[in-house]
C-alpha cells in the first residue's frame, strides 16, 4: 500500500477520535460567534437534526464530520475562550456618527385587533421541542435593604455593597458589567442616592445632575450587557429613574397633557440644555419615557445611556403590571429576570420585541482581512440587512406609498390584499351541543412564538412572477382560489381521507372562518394547507422571495426559554401530568406576583415585536402615499408578520381537524389562539382524547411549552345561551368572554 494511502487512513484513526468539548460548550461557541445550527449543518453537509444532536448531547459526530466539527470548535474556542471575554468588541460593531432614531417607545401594531392573533403548534409537534438551554434561576421577592448611613470613603467610588437581598439575578460574568444591565436610581429621605441593581447590589451615586449621572454610569457603575449574538454589539446600560430621583435631578414627576401628546419635555426644560452643555445628545425621540442619551461613537466605543421613566408611563401597565410603581430592589429584580432572559429593555415590550430580532441577527459583520490586513463591513447572511426593502404591492396596508397610484378611497378586495389575520369566528350551538352542561375554552400557550418556530421567511425583496408552480417551500404571497377546498371531505396524514361536518368548522383560509368566494391573495403556509388537505392548487401570480432562511429560530428560542425557564420558577414545570399541569396553572401568579408580572412582559414582547414588523403610521402629519418613520428599518416586513399569523392560524385549524376526526367534537369559538367546545364537563381532560395519559397524536395537548394548550376558562352553556339572547347575536363569539363570564362592549355587527 503506497505510503500516502498509510497515511490517510491514520488520519482517519485520528479524526475517528477527535477530541471535543462538552454538548453546551459547543452550543456557547456556536452562539458566541453568532452562527445558527442550519449555517453549521450546512457547511458540514448534514441535517439541522444532526447538529441539533450533537449540542444537545444525545450523539456524537463520527468520521468524516467529527474532525471537520472538532476543528470549527477549536477555532471558535480560540476566538471565545471560556472565560469572560473582555476583548474589544469587533470593528463591525461600531456604531454610526449619529443616531438616525431611536426606536418608537410605544407601542405599536398589533398582530389583530381585539386580542392578538392566534397560532398554533409548531409544524414539528412541541413535544419533541428541544429541552431550553439552562437559564438563570429567578431569586424570591427581594426586600428594599434598611438604609445605612454612607461612609463618606463611599463619595466618589462606582458603588458599595449594601445589606445584600435576594432581589434579582446576579451580575453579568464580564468584568465590564459585573454589576448587572440596570440600576434603579432611588433618594432616601436624608437625601443619599442610591442605584439599585440586581443581584440585591446597592451602589451609592455621587452624580448631581443628570449629565453627571450619565457620564457616572458610563465611567463607574460597571453596567450593562454582552451582545448576544458575535457581530452584534454590546447592549447600553439602563437607568431607571424613581419619583424621588426625578426631583433630585430636575425633572417633572409627571408629564403634561401637551408633554404626553408629544411623547417627550419640550427643548427647552433646563435638563436638556444641561445635556447639551456637556456635549451629549439624545436620538429623534427627543427626552420621553425611554430617553437614549449618547455621543458619537469613536471606533467601536460606545458611550450611549438608555433611560426608562416608569411615571411618564415608560412600563405599560397592560403587560408590566404595577411594576412601576414597586419599590425600587422590587422593580430591579422584575426588570434584571427580563433582561437576563430576554435582554435589557430598550423601550416597549414591542420595541424590545423588535429589537431583540436585529440583536440576534446584526445587519452586518466584520469581512475577513483584506490585502491590507485591515477588515470592513460586510452583509450578515441570514440577516435582513441593513437597508429596507418596499413590499409587494399585496403585502402594503393602505396608504403605502407603492399604492400611490391607487384611486383615491379605493377599497382593497382579497384578490387585491393580503389579508392574513387571526381568528375571530363563532357559529350558534347545535341542538346536542345544547344538551351538554359547559362550553371550556383552552388557549395555545405562547402562540405567535410557536408559530415563528421552524419558520422560513423571505430575507430580501420580492420578485413578481406570472403562474408559478406553488412551491411550499418558497415564501411569498400568492394569489390563487382556494374557494374548491371542501372541508367535509379532507386528507388527514399521508394518505388518509376523513369525512366531516364541513358547516361546523371554520374556513382556515379566512379570519372570519368564511369560505373564500375566489382568487385570494395568501401567505405560502395557508396556499400549503390546501395542498395538504388533498385538493391541488394553480397560483395566477405570485411575489416570492428567493433569498429565505430561518430568520425568527434564535428570536423564538430565546423568548421560549424565558418563558419557560419563569413559569417553572412558578410551579409550573414542562413535563407535568396532564392533570398536574392544570393544578399548577391555577393560581400561578399568586405564587410570586414579580414573576408573573415577568411572564407577562414577555408574551408581550412576542406579541408587540411581531405587530412592529407591520407598523402603521403614528401621527405626525403623515398623509397617505407618503412614507412614514417605520418605513425606514429593514425589519418593517408585513410579510414576516403575515407568514407567522398565517402558519399558527393553519397550524391551529389542523389539530381542529383531527380533533373533529376522532372526537366528533367541533369548535363553538375561536379568537386567535382560544378555542372553545361545548363539553359534559367543566375540565379540559372531559372532551381532549386523552388515552393513558397521552393525547392524540397531532391534536390538542395540555402542557407549558408553546404550541401546547392550557385552560383558559369554563363557563356553563345556559351562560352562553342567555348571553347571546341578551345581546340578539346568535353569532356572538364566546371565546372572547370564556375566561370569566363577564361581558362588555359587544358587537353584533350591527
Amino acid at each position: 500500500m503506497p505510503e500516502s494511502e498509510l497515511f490517510d487512513a491514520v488520519d482517519a484513526l485520528l479524526a475517528s477520535r477527535a477530541p471535543l468539548p462538552p454538548p453546551e460548550e459547543r452550543k456557547r461557541l456556536r452562539k458566541a460567534h453568532g452562527l445558527t445550527i442550519d449555517e453549521i449543518a450546512a457547511a458540514l453537509k448534514v441535517r439541522r437534526a444532526t447538529v441539533s444532536g450533537w449540542e444537545s448531547g444525545k450523539t456524537e459526530p463520527r468520521p468524516p464530520e467529527r474532525d471537520a466539527y472538532a476543528r470549527l470548535l477549536e477555532g471558535l474556542a480560540k476566538l471565545y475562550p471560556a472565560a469572560a471575554n473582555t476583548a474589544a468588541p469587533n470593528e463591525d460593531t461600531a456604531v454610526p456618527e449619529t443616531f438616525t432614531g431611536a426606536p418608537d417607545p410605544a407601542e405599536a401594531g398589533t398582530l389583530s385587533s381585539g386580542r392578538p392573533p392566534a397560532a398554533a403548534a409548531m409544524t414539528a409537534t412541541p413535544e419533541n421541542t428541544q429541552t431550553p438551554a439552562p437559564v438563570a434561576a429567578a431569586p424570591a421577592a427581594a426586600q428594599r435593604p434598611a438604609r445605612t448611613t454612607r461612609p463618606s470613603s463611599m463619595s466618589r467610588r462606582p458603588g458599595a455593597k449594601k445589606a445584600a437581598p435576594a432581589g434579582t439575578p446576579a451580575g453579568s460574568a464580564d468584568p465590564r458589567f459585573e454589576n448587572g444591565p440596570l440600576a434603579v436610581v432611588d433618594v432616601e429621605a436624608d437625601g443619599q442616592v442610591l442605584a439599585y441593581c440586581t443581584g440585591g447590589l446597592v451602589l451609592d451615586v455621587p452624580a448631581k445632575s443628570i449629565p453627571a449621572l450619565v457620564d457616572w454610569t458610563l465611567r463607574e457603575a460597571k453596567l450593562g450587557q454582552p451582545k448576544l449574538a458575535g457581530p452584534g454589539k454590546d447592549a447600553d446600560p439602563l437607568i431607571v429613574l424613581t419619583e424621588a430621583a426625578l426631583e433630585r435631578y430636575g425633572l417633572p414627576v409627571a408629564l403634561t397633557d401637551e408633554e404626553r401628546l408629544a411623547g417627550r419635555l419640550p427643548e427647552g426644560h433646563k435638563v436638556i440644555k444641561q445635556l447639551a452643555r456637556a456635549e451629549w445628545k439624545l436620538t429623534k425621540r427627543g427626552f420621553g419615557p425611554w430617553a437614549r442619551i449618547y455621543r458619537p461613537a469613536t471606533g467601536s466605543e460606545r458611550a450611549c445611556v438608555q433611560l426608562c421613566i416608569p411615571s411618564w408611563h415608560a412600563l405599560d401597565t397592560r403587560h408590566w403590571g404595577e411594576a412601576g410603581q414597586l419599590p425600587p430592589a422590587e422593580l430591579a429584580r422584575i426588570l434584571g429576570v427580563y433582561a437576563s432572559r430576554v435582554m435589557t429593555p430598550r423601550g416597549s415590550t414591542a420595541v424590545t420585541g423588535l429589537e431583540l430580532m436585529t440583536a440576534l441577527h446584526p445587519p452586518t459583520r466584520a469581512s475577513e482581512p483584506d490585502a491590507d490586513g485591515k477588515r470592513h463591513s460586510e452583509h450578515n447572511p441570514g440577516s435582513l440587512g441593513k437597508d429596507p426593502v418596499d413590499p409587494a404591492p399585496c403585502e402594503a396596508p393602505d396608504g403605502h406609498p407603492v399604492l400611490k397610484d391607487l384611486p383615491r378611497f379605493h377599497v382593497r378586495g382579497p384578490g387585491e390584499k393580503l389579508f392574513e389575520e387571526a381568528y375571530d369566528w363563532a357559529r350558534p350551538m347545535t341542538d346536542a351541543e345544547c344538551t351538554l352542561r359547559h362550553l371550556v375554552g383552552i388557549d395555545v400557550n405562547m402562540a405567535f412564538a410557536a408559530g415563528a418556530n421552524g419558520l422560513v421567511v423571505g430575507l430580501g425583496a420580492p420578485t413578481h412572477v406570472k403562474a408559478p408552480v406553488f412551491d411550499p417551500k418558497l415564501p411569498g404571497s400568492w394569489l390563487v382560489d382556494l374557494s374548491h377546498v371542501d372541508l367535509s371531505k379532507v386528507k388527514v396524514g399521508k394518505d388518509k381521507w376523513v369525512e366531516l361536518d364541513g358547516s361546523l368548522l371554520p374556513s382556515p383560509f379566512t379570519p372570519k372562518g368564511e369560505r373564500p368566494e375566489g382568487p385570494a391573495w395568501y401567505a405560502t403556509p395557508t396556499v400549503a394547507y390546501a395542498v395538504e388537505l388533498g385538493y391541488e392548487v394553480q397560483p395566477i401570480e405570485a411575489y416570492v422571495r428567493y433569498e429565505s432562511g430561518r430568520y425568527l429560530d434564535g428570536w423564538y428560542n430565546r423568548l421560549r426559554d424565558a418563558y419557560l425557564a419563569t413559569m417553572a420558577d412558578l410551579g409550573v414545570d414542562p413535563d407535568l401530568a396532564p392533570a398536574d399541569f392544570l393544578a399548577a396553572m391555577d393560581g400561578y401568579k399568586d405564587r410570586d406576583p414579580e414573576l408573573a408580572i415577568v411572564v407577562s412582559a414577555i408574551k408581550a414582547t412576542v406579541k408587540g415585536g411581531l405587530g412592529k414588523l407591520h407598523e402603521r403610521p403614528r401621527g405626525e402629519g403623515w398623509r397617505p402615499g407618503e412614507p412614514w418613520r417605520a418605513l425606514s428599518r429593514p425589519t418593517w416586513r408585513p410579510d414576516i408578520r403575515a407568514a407567522v399569523i398565517s402558519r399558527t392560524r393553519i397550524n391551529l385549524h389542523r389539530k381542529i381537524v383531527k380533533h373533529a376526526a376522532f372526537t366528533g367534537q367541533y369548535p363553538v369559538a375561536i379568537l386567535s389562539d382560544c378555542v372553545v367546545y361545548a363539553s359534559n364537563g367543566p375540565s379540559p381532560l372531559d372532551f381532549l382524547p386523552y388515552r393513558e395519559g397521552k393525547p392524540l397524536p397531532g391534536g390538542f395537548k395540555l402542557g407549558i411549552n408553546p404550541g401546547l394548550v392550557k385552560h383558559e376558562g369554563t363557563q356553563s352553556v345556559l351562560w352562553g345561551d342567555e348571553v347571546r339572547e341578551r345581546f340578539n347575536a346568535p353569532e356572538l363569539n364566546l371565546a372572547r368572554y370564556i375566561k370569566d363570564g363577564t361581558v362588555t362592549d359587544v358587537d353584533n355587527g350591527e
